[in-house]
């Protein structure tokens, strides 16, 4: 089902370069965070 404005994002880690892995779950209720998902970039379709 996907997601609606405003919905919570499910906690997720993703490798840093710098700082180990870095877990969505580290920012909430302490930063902002703004999560963009662009589909159709570097596609051809």
């Amino acid at each position: 089902m996907p997601g609606q404005i405003g919905d919570n994002a499910p906690d997720f880690t993703l490798p840093s370069p710098n700082d180990g892995d870095i877990s969505l779950s580290a920012y909430r209720g302490t930063h902002t965070v703004v999560l963009s998902f662009h589909v159709l970039d570097f596609t051809s379709g």
